[in-house]
């Protein structure tokens, strides 16, 4: 489109709500990257660095950016920033369970109501009596964390400090304690068609079936976008980005920090 004469804009000004949208669409709409959050945006729990944060603004006016975690939005802001929900058009917390486009509320779903309270207190029960046996140097609060779309378990619990989460992820990967739990979970509550999601450095997710991350894609109308490309550290089998991943609508990319989001990016979108 070509750019508006100053004579143009003194006659012809638009309206301030079509100007704000002519400022934020980016050179190539029809492609989006959906970024997963922990350890693709940010170091695990962490803040995001203004270089970086900076960084996606500017990929921002290249093509369309998103963003897909985990947690949920409070926890989201906290390490992207406060109103994080209305700086990209498209914003995916708890999966896509909390969804917002454009900065307007699309959408909230809640596992309360699709699993029946009867089977909510069947879960925690279970899990606070697993827990109780795991043998580990350090427990600390937050073993259960109740989110609208699903529950987070941390056998180490979510209080622990970034030094006492760093030794437990060693520990986790020496043992396999969430792979194990996960494992005995799936056999526990079969009949209830549950998915479980090993994310970030001390914790695991346990949602209905179909509410992994690939759940915002139902967000994005296939005739929109000609490439939905997705961002994650967690793309093995087992971890949170696998099935959007491997998901027939996107093209995913495995990364391994936030330097590496940003150098691929570089090369896919900005050279």
């Amino acid at each position: 489109m070509p750019k508006p004469s100053a004579t143009t804009l003194k006659t012809t000004a638009a309206p301030m709500s079509e100007t704000k949208k002519q400022k934020m669409t980016p050179e190539n709409p029809r492609i989006i990257a959906l970024f997963d959050v922990d350890g693709t945006l940010t170091i695990p729990r962490g803040e995001v660095t203004p270089e970086m944060m900076q960084f996606m603004k500017s990929l921002s006016e290249k093509i369309t950016v998103g963003i897909v975690g985990g947690s949920d939005l409070p926890k989201q802001e906290e390490q992207l920033g406060e109103g994080i929900a209305k700086v990209f058009p498209y914003n995916f917390s708890q999966n896509g369970l909390v969804a917002y486009k454009n900065g307007e509320l699309q959408e909230i779903q809640t596992i309360s109501k699709h699993l029946g309270e009867d089977n909510i207190r069947r879960i925690v029960n279970w899990t606070l009596k697993y827990l109780a046996d795991i043998d580990i140097p350090v427990k600390r609060g937050t073993f259960i964390e109740f989110r609208s779309g699903m529950m987070n378990i941390s056998p180490i619990g979510r209080n622990c400090s970034r030094e006492e989460r760093n030794e437990y992820e060693q520990i986790d990967l020496e043992r396999g304690i969430r792979k194990n739990m996960v494992a005995a979970m799936r056999k526990e509550f079969a009949d209830l068609d549950l998915t479980y999601s090993i994310g970030g450095q001390i914790s695991f997710d346990c949602f209905p079936t179909g509410w992994d991350k690939t759940y915002c894609l139902k967000f994005l109308a296939e005739g929109d976008f000609d490439e939905i490309h997705f961002f994650g550290d967690k793309t093995f089998e087992g971890g949170n980005d696998y099935e959007i991943f491997t998901s027939e609508r996107t093209i995913g990319h495995t990364v391994t920090s936030p330097d590496d989001t940003k150098e691929q990016c570089t090369k896919l979108f900005m050279s």
